[in-house]
């Protein structure tokens, strides 16, 4: 090939003030040619100074255009941005994360090598802030027993074909074939459109690396929130492609419906009180020794916080599990459109 291919970056965003500068400042110092890519932030009408810094930037800088995204949503901004581009390769990125210098050029290498469809790679989940609070949020992101076995979390040593990536580095011509990002889903939209690139025979590669830092949310009351808002959407992704992609999506809402249902027979069985004990006693046994391990597995994690791990683990499962049974009550048993939301956050 005679000229490295045209990127487009697209990014919505909404409220990023603190995050913005810091990413795009790590966009301009990728090593990819830049007279062979283009940024394009789609802001849903931010208030907290995101737009002064995206209007300051783009005065100086060629590369950036930042459009409207009247619509609040992330599936609505990443489709005008598309809309709006000129790449032959679409590179979806988010505000709260860090990128390696080389991200670029090692997606669209691999895209090429791998002959995929779609390729990313890991994650590195990070503290959103310097508190106990925000490295407990972040542990809980990066166990096993907090999050599951996602192979991006984890990691791989080389190239896997795998049914989803974070964000994605996409060949332009896919969303000729299979459409845009679907724009009922205000939550879960990479897992809608990642299993409708499976359903349509597309290739969906994981690299070993370099890693993406993802910037956890600094609370455990705003992760339980996005938790909630994961949960709930769940099953439309699994109503619009016509059955679960995963049986552990399953586990939170089992538990919590267990939990319940013991607590709601307890004032007429004693049995209901020993199985709710023996229930919670196995959660927090379970969550003491994840806890335990990550202390021994993980060397950087502040050993402070690990008194708020187990209790960051019991309310995300909590907030995913709720928010699945709000989700299944909503889409699939009444079958509900979704609503736009107020806040992106």
């Amino acid at each position: 090939m005679s000229e490295v291919p045209f990127v487009t970056i697209v990014i919505p965003c909404r409220n990023e003030v603190r995050y913005i500068r810091s990413f795009l400042d790590s966009m301009f110092s990728m090593n990819y040619p830049e007279h062979r890519s283009e940024i394009i932030v789609a802001d849903g009408g931010s208030q907290d100074g995101t737009r002064d810094v995206l209007q300051e930037i783009a005065g100086r800088e060629g590369t950036l255009r930042w459009i409207d995204n009247p619509s609040l949503t992330v599936p609505h901004g990443l489709n005008l941005a598309i809309a709006a581009s000129r790449g032959e390769i679409i590179v979806r990125m988010d505000v709260h994360a860090s990128y390696p210098r080389d991200y670029l050029t090692s997606l669209v290498q691999g895209l090429q090598a791998c002959d995929a469809d779609n390729i990313g790679v890991p994650w590195e989940t990070t503290p959103g802030a310097s508190t106990l609070q925000a490295h407990a949020v972040a542990a809980a992101q990066r166990s096993v027993f907090g999050i599951g076995l996602a192979d991006y979390r984890l990691g791989v040593t080389e190239p896997m074909e795998v049914d989803s990536v974070p964000y994605g580095c996409f060949r332009r011509e896919v969303f000729d074939k299979i459409g845009m990002f679907d724009e009922d889903m205000h939550r879960n939209q990479d897992d809608e459109f990642n299993a409708r690139m499976k359903k349509h025979g597309m290739r969906i590669v994981l690299l070993p690396g370099p890693k993406v830092v993802y910037f956890a949310r600094e609370t455990i009351l705003k992760s339980a929130r996005m938790m909630f808002q994961y949960g709930h959407f769940k099953p439309l992704v699994n109503r619009k492609i016509g059955s679960p992609a995963t049986l552990r999506q399953f586990v939170p809402p089992t538990f919590v419906l267990g939990l319940s249902g013991l607590t709601a027979a307890m004032p007429f069985s004693a049995l209901a009180k020993m199985g709710l004990a023996a229930v919670l006693g196995a959660y927090l046994l379970a969550s003491v020794l994840a806890t335990i391990w990550f202390l021994k597995s993980d060397t950087g994690f502040r050993r402070p916080a690990a008194v708020l791990l187990p209790v960051t683990f019991f309310v995300n499962h909590v907030s995913y599990g709720m928010g699945y049974l709000r989700g299944t009550w909503d889409f699939l048993l009444l079958g509900r459109s979704p609503q736009v939301p107020k806040s992106s956050r």
